[in-house]
């Protein structure tokens, strides 16, 4: 049994990347990221491509040599793929590869983050409105591409199920229930019986005896990194609720308070996030291709993409209402101060009157 591990890791960076601004990553000039579309599918479907570039790792991981792989995206997010083979002789033997080191001694998930940081210091301009990264949405993809004597994957699954179930949840196969490994498999997708992928949460095993696997780990990649930018925002609006919060405990006398720039902002911020939205939107237009669809539907019905995009768009809600009483309690106060003036002006054109 051949293939490898791929160790995905989605950071949010900032608002946006304007890619033609993009010079060097990594030493390296980058191009436009495109997979093959073998299947049937819509010809006039355009395929998102982000800027990609790709290095070996400075050190083997279990006497393997690997590569790690950068993908760059308008919507502000950097993905950074480590890729080391492997060879076992059953799949039980991949679960300790859940959290690999280098030869070295240093953790792949520290050189992910060593990688971005020397990929944001060029990005330089072409980063719009820099955010500090925090923790990656780290998602990890077991691929096998070469399996002695199986013509049928789907029928390997059913005799490995529970070894699968194992490796995918990181537990001794022997201790899940049978609920458990139903629920661990319930998200699999096949084309032909050369296929197969099987979502769970926080890993997923891909099958395909052709070798070829960049199609279904970019879908896989698309999906996490979505899952990291809704997170991203979700961190925003809860420094943009407890703010709007804030503002409105506090009492206003002033006539021209700060409320306004506050709204604007929040507007602006809205306009970022529908942005977000629209751009996810194209960018899963490579879903033109069938089987890639289905296998996307699956990863986000298993990352729970739409409820974290429905949650966004009621909190956005809410902060619109609250800042729409707001700037309504600031309209009111200036109207108040303008019947003052009135008042004050007429009081003084009598007096002027009276006094004549």
């Amino acid at each position: 049994m051949k293939g490898e591990v791929v160790y995905l890791h989605a950071f949010d960076v900032g608002d946006e990347i304007v890619l033609r601004e993009v010079g060097v990553l990594l030493g390296q000039r980058p191009h436009p990221y495109e997979i093959l579309t073998d299947r049937t599918h819509p010809k006039d479907v355009p395929f998102y491509k982000p800027l990609a570039v790709e290095q070996p790792l400075p050190a083997s991981v279990g006497g393997r040599p690997g590569r790690a792989l950068v993908r760059v995206y308008e919507v502000g997010a950097v993905s950074v793929a480590l890729c080391v083979p492997f060879e076992v002789a059953a799949v039980h033997e991949l679960v300790p590869r859940h959290h690999p080191r280098m030869d070295d001694g240093l953790c792949l998930h520290q050189y992910a983050r060593q990688l971005l940081v020397q990929v944001v210091r060029e990005l330089g301009s072409a980063l719009v409105r820099p955010t500090s990264a925090t923790e990656p949405e780290a998602y990890t993809v077991f691929c096998i591409t070469d399996l002695p004597s199986v013509p049928d994957v789907n029928r390997w699954l059913e005799q490995e199920r529970r070894a699968v179930a194992g490796l995918l949840a990181e537990t001794p196969a022997d201790q899940l229930s049978e609920a458990q490994v139903s629920e661990i498999l319930r998200y699999q997708r096949t084309f032909e019986r050369t296929d197969l992928v099987v979502i769970d949460w926080d890993a997923a095993l891909l099958v395909e005896l052709t070798g070829y696997v960049d199609d279904t780990l970019y879908v896989l990649e698309l999906a996490n990194l979505q899952l990291e930018e809704f997170r991203a925002i979700d961190r925003t609006l809860d420094r943009y609720l407890d703010q709007a919060y804030a503002d409105l405990g506090r009492r206003r006398a002033s006539l021209f308070g700060s409320d306004s720039r506050t709204l604007h902002k929040l507007r602006r911020h809205r306009i970022d996030v529908t942005k977000l939205a629209d751009d996810v939107s194209h960018i899963t237009k490579l879903l033109g291709d069938w089987h890639l669809a289905r296998v996307y539907i699956a990863a986000a019905e298993r990352f729970y993409l739409d409820q974290w995009r429905r949650s966004v768009e009621r909190r956005l809600g809410q902060l619109d209402e609250l800042y729409t009483v707001l700037h309504g309690e600031v309209n009111e106060q200036r109207m108040l101060w303008l019947e003052l003036a009135i008042v004050v002006l007429f009081i003084l054109d009598l007096l002027v009157i009276f006094l004549k």
